[in-house]
């Protein structure tokens, strides 16, 4: 039986293509949808709201596209360095909604570009476990490359998904394969053994703890 932990290297290019353009084909789909608004109508406020629709969906498609390319892509050569200011930069595009509100207090500093990557990821995760939206805390604990991150969230219906912590384990869902629901978190949890790093959860009232420490 394949496990996910076994994921041939492909396959894991694959799936992470798979959920990066599930990030991004909502707002260019309503890019499309606001360009034939524009070419249908003749109603000046209609032409108006296709205008919005368009700007906003760009700049949502656009915020994805760069939190994507640091939280799944290469990010410079092998052993490079990331700029948490930068990390920082791409959480809140991503993150900017109606429902969802960021408190990042990680110091800006230079850290390995996986360990960066992990902390993007963590953010995901962390998302998932507020599915009607809420807050979002962002931390570092100890300082530096020795160092880890907590994230709490508070929201409604706050909860830890099913699964989630045996994916991040890289332990085999059911029926043994791995598909692109599963793949972030799977990525996930091999950011963090790569840096050596545990990932533990606590579900805490209204809210969930995730604590990621140096093993």
């Amino acid at each position: 039986m394949t496990t996910a932990i076994d994921l041939d290297k492909l396959d894991l290019a694959a799936l992470l293509c798979s959920r990066v353009c599930h990030d991004v084909i909502s707002p260019v789909g309503a890019i499309v949808n606001g360009l034939e608004v524009l070419e249908d109508e003749d109603d000046a406020s209609m032409k108006q709201f296709a205008l919005d629709l368009i700007a906003k969906s760009a700049r949502q498609a656009s915020a994805r596209l760069q939190f994507a390319r640091l939280a799944f892509g290469a990010a410079g050569s092998a052993g490079a360095q990331i700029d948490t200011g930068d990390a920082e930069t791409v959480a809140r595009g991503f993150i900017v909604d109606d429902r969802t509100s960021l408190e990042w207090q990680v110091p800006r500093a230079l850290l390995p570009k996986n360990r960066v990557k992990l902390l993007l990821n963590l953010l995901l995760v962390a998302v998932a476990t507020i599915p009607r939206g809420g807050r979002i805390a962002v931390s570092a604990t100890g300082e530096g490359e020795a160092g880890g991150f907590r994230l709490v969230t508070a929201g409604s219906h706050a909860r830890i998904p099913p699964h989630l912590p045996q994916f991040l384990a890289g332990e085999p869902p059911e029926g043994g394969s791995i598909d692109a629901h599963a793949i972030q978190p799977h990525y996930t949890g091999l950011l963090a053994r790569e840096v050596g790093i545990a990932i533990s959860f606590a579900l805490e009232g209204e809210g969930v703890t995730i604590t990621a420490a140096p093993v």
